[in-house]
């Protein structure tokens, strides 16, 4: 009796380790093939324009060239320094940044800022490459129909923007890269995020930031909070100490959402110090 219970309680084990194998691998298999679901969180509601917030504004609509309808706003400050290419994160849309579209316009900077393919009026659905298209697409449009030169372009990246925005540097010469809450590589921060998952096996996403700063010559300033919740502190700062001069961190404090606001004037302050070289000689030319 005692061989018999044993031998059940043996099966029993075995069939609990094989139901948590299959569950864990289908777990596994379900993050592989629905991904996208995990990073890209889109809105197709506009819910405000810069109007509300008093400010003039264009509708753009440009075409990528797999022949995509990207939507974006252009906004114009008085006295303009320059103009700054915002990518935004992986959520919302172009309506939820009116705060940080209002401290670039304060900075004296006009702003393109965009929405990636199945974001607010943006036609598509997004995924990596889509997301660099769209962006190329919107750099060309500043320098063909905007005409602007490519040291008049500031590229700004937030979250998921800035590994389409380190691209996008990477791919041309701006007159500086702004990157705020951001990460080596996507399969980086989901093993952070998921460290019970092997994700860098799993990851057919990667926008490899760490990797796209070895090849850019620009001015950097990265921009962090250690109160970050969901891009760790230390992502961001081992993409400023991988990077090259001149380049500069500014720590700032709140969460990940919130901390450009909750940092306030010193925020402010620290990116119009940043930039004031690279923007003001244009003045005296």
């Amino acid at each position: 009796m005692n061989n018999i219970r044993k031998s059940n309680i043996f099966k029993m084990i075995w069939n609990l380790v094989y139901i948590f194998v299959a569950f864990y691998l289908g777990l596994c298999l379900l993050l592989f093939l629905f991904q996208r679901y995990l990073i890209y969180f889109p809105d197709k509601n506009l819910i405000s324009n810069p109007k509300q917030a008093g400010l003039n504004y264009e509708d753009i609509y440009v075409r990528t060239e797999d022949n995509e309808s990207i939507h974006g706003w252009f906004i114009p400050a008085e006295s303009s320094k320059g103009v700054l290419l915002f990518c935004h994160g992986n959520a919302g849309n172009i309506s939820h940044r009116l705060e940080s579209i209002l401290i670039f316009n304060q900075l004296s900077l006009d702003v393109l800022i965009f929405d990636y393919r199945g974001f607010g009026k943006s036609s598509g659905s997004p995924d990596e490459a889509g997301t660099y298209k769209d962006a190329e697409a919107i750099w060309q449009y500043l320098i063909t129909q905007r005409e602007y030169t490519q040291t008049e372009i500031i590229i700004f990246g937030r979250s998921l923007g800035s590994g389409i925005a380190s691209w996008l540097a990477r791919q041309h010469q701006p007159a500086a890269l702004i990157l705020e809450s951001s990460y080596t590589s996507l399969p980086d921060l989901g093993a952070k995020l998921y460290p019970f998952f092997p994700v860098r096996l799993l990851s057919r996403y990667q926008y490899p930031t760490l990797e796209n700063l070895q090849h850019i010559k620009c001015p950097l300033l990265f921009i962090h909070s250690k109160n970050d919740e969901i891009i760790p502190y230390t992502l961001g700062l081992k993409n400023y100490q991988s990077a090259a001069e001149p380049k500069q961190f500014l720590e700032i404090k709140g969460s990940h959402n919130d901390g450009f606001l909750v940092s306030g004037e010193y925020y402010v302050k620290s990116i119009r110090k940043f930039l004031s070289p690279y923007l003001d000689q244009r003045d005296t030319e």
